[in-house]
């Protein structure tokens, strides 16, 4: 395990790359901003500060780089697509990026390399099936099995944030939320990155209320007794629950690790977990359910991972 692996994490508004040494130990980091819509210049951004790694890391050009970004490659046509980073799609980004490096470069969406991070390193690190969830500004899911991340037949493995959930929808109604039909950059409508995501929660309490907040001031205004506060952070964590529960039901993993900023609401682990028990098949829930342990250094040691 003394290897030097190369990870890059790829995301909206940010690039990093890292050279990691046996499970995550982290000996060289930088980063730098995304060129926003600029395919090319994505590619440059990312050859030039793996440059800079394996020139400062003595690294040889053999070394290959695990990259963790949005989307994925689809299995038909070998190009980019589900990319909220919208310049990727439909084009051969893995292709084009491993011939800037002149290195091998193999890709997973970074929500399966935020699970495999905490599988291999993290939270869930004595689990054989790993469920991660990340719950930031989008919402995305990974599998892990003996440290594997698995994309599936379709690369759409682990997909948590998409696809339409018309019960998300009817219990919108039913809460009395200000509730219209919710459409996401995918495509589809009513995903549960609509419901369960930072912004879909602040975007429905100021449909509400009327008042702008940021997630961690609703979560305050909540301990302070504010019932609309009170009730978003309640219909986020049903909503939640009901989600996971899906989750057990269909792959029943060893562990479910949360990360992304809704997850440190409290009610992710203070009151999900007892919610999720309800509505899963069968007598008893005992799936642990933790926040991540690596924060912002998992996308990159997941990525390292992926060979």
């Amino acid at each position: 395990m003394s290897a030097i692996r190369i990870g890059v994490d790829l995301g909206g508004t940010k690039i990093e790359a890292a050279a990691v040494r046996g499970e995550s130990e982290i000996l060289w980091r930088e980063r730098v901003p995304t060129p926003q819509g600029d395919y090319e210049g994505t590619v440059r951004a990312v050859a030039s500060l793996v440059a800079r790694l394996a020139a400062d890391c003595a690294l040889d050009g053999a070394t290959p780089v695990g990259l963790g970004a949005p989307g994925s490659i689809s299995p038909v046509s070998g190009l980019q697509r589900n990319s909220n980073s919208t310049c990727l799609n439909g084009r051969p980004f893995v292709e084009d990026l491993s011939r800037a490096l002149a290195r091998p470069v193999r890709m997973a969406n970074d929500a399966n390399c935020f699970a495999l991070a905490e599988a291999v390193a993290g939270a869930a690190r004595e689990a054989r099936v790993v469920f991660g969830v990340i719950l930031g500004t989008g919402v995305g899911g990974g599998v892990v099995i003996d440290r594997i991340a698995r994309e599936g037949r379709n690369a759409v493995g682990g997909e948590f944030g998409h696809g339409e959930q018309q019960g998300l929808a009817r219990e919108a109604l039913a809460s009395g939320a200000p509730h219209a039909p919710r459409a996401c950059y995918c495509g589809l409508v009513d995903c549960r990155e609509q419901y369960l995501s930072g912004p879909s929660v602040e975007r429905e309490f100021a449909r509400a209320t009327g008042r702008t907040l940021r997630l961690p001031e609703i979560e305050r205004a909540a301990d302070a007794g504010d019932v609309d506060a009170q009730a978003a952070i309640a219909r986020w964590s049903a909503r939640l629950a009901v989600s996971l529960a899906d989750v057990v039901n269909l792959l029943d993993p060893d562990a479910i690790v949360l990360g992304g900023g809704a997850s440190n609401l409290r009610a992710a682990t203070d009151a999900v977990p007892a919610l999720v028990a309800r509505a899963v098949f069968g007598d008893s829930f005992t799936t642990p359910i933790r926040r991540a342990e690596l924060g912002d250094s998992a996308g990159v040691v997941g990525a390292a991972w992926l060979w």
